[in-house]
C-alpha cells in the first residue's frame, strides 16, 4: 500500500475522513460521494460512518483506488509560524482557531508534521508528503527541534544539568526518561530565565513537562528551528514554501540517519 498512509492511517478511520485527509476532496464532498454510492471498501459500497484502514483495505472512488489519486497530487512543503492560541489541527470541534484558518492561499491539502500545543508558537512544517512527514517524525531519526523559551525563576546550574542528562516524566506507564537535551542561557538577570533548548524527540507537551518536573513553569515557548530549518523573520500566522534546496537538505539528512 502507498507509503503516504504510514503516518496518518495506521488505524481505522471513517471513510469520509480518510478521503479528506489525503487530499482527494473535502469531508463534505466525500460524504456526498458516499451517499451517491461512488465509494467502495473491499468491493462493498461504503456508507456514512464506514471505517477502513488504508494500509489494509482497498478503497476506491468512482472505481479508482485512492493510491492512484495520490500519484497525481503535487507534493508541497511549507514552513508556518504558528501563533499562540491556535490549534495544530485542520478542524476544532470547540470552534477555536486552527492552522487551516491561515492557509487560504494553499491550493493543496496539507497536514502538520508533528505538533505545537495551543499556548506555544513558532515553526511548524506542513506537507502532503506522507513519506517525508513519517521520516521526520519517526523517533529513530532523532530530528532536532530548537526552542526559545522563558521560564519563571532563575535556573540553577544543577537544574540545567538535569535537563542535559534527561529527566523522568510521569506517564500512565509509570514514567519515561527524556533524551539528553542541549540547553544554554540566552539572557541573564531578572526574576525569570530566557533559554534556548534543543530536544531530539516529540513527546506530548514535552518541554513544558520537563520544566514542570524541575520546578520552573514555562511562561513562553517558541520553536525557532527544525533540523537546520530556521524560522527567521517569518511573521506569526504567515507561511512560505520551502525552497528546493531546503527540501533536499532535510530529506538527505533524514534519510542518512538510521
Amino acid at each position: 500500500m502507498y507509503q503516504f498512509m504510514v503516518l496518518f492511517f495506521f488505524m481505522e478511520k471513517r471513510i469520509q475522513k480518510i478521503l479528506s485527509e489525503i487530499g482527494i476532496t473535502s469531508r463534505r464532498k466525500a460524504e456526498k460521494l458516499i451517499l451517491e454510492g461512488k465509494v467502495t471498501v473491499n468491493g462493498k459500497v461504503a456508507m456514512i460512518g464506514t471505517k477502513a484502514d488504508p494500509e489494509k483495505d482497498y478503497i476506491k472512488v468512482d472505481g479508482k483506488l485512492i493510491t492512484d489519486f495520490m500519484k497525481d497530487i503535487k507534493k508541497v512543503y511549507l514552513m508556518f509560524n504558528k501563533p499562540k492560541g491556535v490549534v495544530t489541527t485542520l478542524f476544532d470541534p470547540e470552534g477555536r482557531n486552527t492552522i487551516k484558518d491561515f492557509l487560504k492561499g494553499v491550493k493543496y491539502r496539507v497536514f502538520p508534521v508533528g505538533r505545537l500545543d495551543y499556548d506555544s508558537e513558532g515553526l511548524l512544517l506542513l506537507t502532503n508528503d506522507g513519506d517525508f512527514a513519517h521520516a521526520v517524525m519517526h523517533p529513530s531519526k532523532k530530528i532536532s527541534k530548537t526552542y526559545l523559551m522563558k521560564v519563571k525563576g532563575v535556573l540553577k546550574e544543577e537544574d540545567i544539568d538535569k535537563l542535559r542528562k534527561g529527566v523522568k516524566l510521569e506517564s500512565t506507564s509509570g514514567g519515561e526518561m527524556t533524551l539528553p537535551a542541549k540547553v544554554k542561557r540566552v539572557r541573564k538577570g531578572g526574576v525569570n530565565s530566557w533559554l534556548e533548548i534543543t530536544i531530539y524527540e516529540g513527546k506530548k507537551r514535552q518541554i513544558r513537562r520537563m520544566f514542570e518536573k524541575i520546578g520552573y513553569p514555562v511562561l513562553k515557548l517558541k520553536r525557532i528551528r527544525v533540523d537546520g530549518l530556521e524560522i527567521g523573520d517569518l511573521e506569526p500566522g504567515a507561511y512560505r514554501y520551502l525552497s528546493p534546496e531546503e527540501i533536499s537538505k532535510i530529506k538527505q539528512e533524514v534519510l542518512n540517519r538510521t
